[in-house]
């Protein structure tokens, strides 16, 4: 495998990746860093910082639209739900483990 073949491999898992988690509004950030330890937040600031390895210009903001398909306040208020207290408990417990 070429190198532009693992990069355009690597790209297109990202894209399915976002896809899916765009199809899956229902699962809170809280949920996938419970169960992951990492969210779409993660994912957007992941996204900033290699744009910044690369000197490539990007908000957070920016990397978030990326990842969130949307603005980050426009999905926090359509999709967003309150955390349960098991959600915040559950949170908490694995923070401690960091």
């Amino acid at each position: 495998m070429t190198e532009q073949q693992r990069l355009e491999l690597e790209a297109a898992a990202f894209r399915r990746l976002v896809a899916h988690l765009d199809s899956r509004k229902d699962v809170q950030n809280i949920d996938l860093m419970n169960l992951s330890g990492f969210c779409r937040n993660c994912l957007s600031k992941w996204y900033k910082a290699a744009a910044d390895e690369k000197q490539i210009d990007i908000s957070l903001d920016d990397a978030r639209e990326v990842v969130y398909g949307m603005p980050y306040g426009e999905w926090k208020s359509l999709y967003q739900k309150e955390a349960s207290a098991d959600q915040q408990a559950a949170f908490a417990k694995e923070q401690k483990h960091d």
